[in-house]
């Protein structure tokens, strides 16, 4: 359905949000309210879906978020089934607290874990959960024992825009591959603390300034919109792309290909579970009807 409205046939990547609950209540989620909703895929339905996006679309990898994906009490078996039978490419996105036992699980079967931090110490469990660096910390150790590569994301804002080049000094001493840093988007919780929005948008050009200056180990990867002037604008082939990156499933079998279009309720398509289906459900909001962009990103 996907490829007959757009014309997009292969998407390389699923985002699969197994579930709304977390055990944080973040004071930047996106998902706001839907922290508290008992929306999740089951077994069943997370298989099919991952089964369908192979099928159709050629994904070659998942990565596995929520809420709190280390929460979810088919994540063995839904990360073995991506691994063993679909030959996926398996990553998670996860704050790390406590996760050290099934962790240890499903090691085998994990291509990249992805743990988010959003500073140093008190400022990340600020925004984040009292104990919830620490554990982040342990939970990149024992990922480095264990042989699996391990990246992190940050959503920059003005508590902790200071602390991201130190933040990318850790993480690199842990062995971290990768730091992804997101643009904070006043949806869900984020709405709600309009303080942690960056007024000044020069402090971006700066931040960039020092990370290219300090020589790092670790790969920084940045949001475009973390400039100036914003992400550049991207002309889109005529008849639109024939291939994106990813596409996200949220725990109700919402679809979005956008991420600035992600906790919008701005999706046309839709996964029904039952049937086992995408189905186009078009609204004068959804990201095609507004021609919502992509983000983009660059490597520092």
């Amino acid at each position: 359905m996907i490829g007959e409205v757009t014309g997009i046939r292969r998407i390389r990547m699923l985002y699969l949000q197994l579930l709304y609950r977390c055990n944080f209540e973040c004071l930047h989620c996106f998902h706001g309210e839907r922290l508290k909703h008992a929306d999740a895929f089951t077994l069943d339905e997370a298989i099919s879906l991952m089964v369908l996006m192979r099928d159709e679309y050629g994904t070659e990898a998942v990565t596995l978020l929520g809420g709190e994906p280390f929460v979810y009490k088919h994540l063995a078996e839904v990360v073995r089934y991506a691994k063993r039978e679909l030959r996926q490419q398996v990553e998670i996105c996860t704050n790390g607290y406590r996760i050290e036992r099934r962790l240890t699980e499903i090691a085998p079967y994990v291509d990249l874990l992805r743990v988010s931090l959003e500073g140093i110490g008190s400022t990340n469990d600020h925004i984040r959960k009292v104990g919830s660096y620490q554990s982040a910390l342990s939970a990149l150790e024992l990922a480095r024992t264990l042989d699996v590569r391990t990246g992190a994301t940050m959503t920059v804002t003005s508590r902790n825009i200071a602390e991201v080049l130190p933040l990318a000094r850790t993480l690199q001493g842990f062995g971290v591959e990768q730091l992804k840093l997101h643009c904070l988007r006043p949806v869900g919780n984020a709405a709600d603390h309009p303080e942690l929005l960056v007024t000044d948008t020069g402090a971006y050009a700066r931040l960039r300034e020092h990370l290219q200056s300090a020589e790092l180990a670790i790969d920084v990867i940045v949001d475009e919109d973390l400039s100036k002037h914003g992400a550049p604008e991207v002309c889109a082939p005529v008849d639109g792309p024939t291939e994106i990156e990813r596409i996200e499933a949220d725990p109700r079998g919402a679809l979005t290909m956008s991420c600035k279009a992600v906790g919008k309720d701005s999706h046309a398509f839709w996964y029904d579970k039952r049937a086992d289906r995408i189905l186009h459900q078009p609204s004068s909001t959804d990201e095609l009807t507004l021609a919502v962009p992509d983000v983009l990103y660059a490597h520092v």
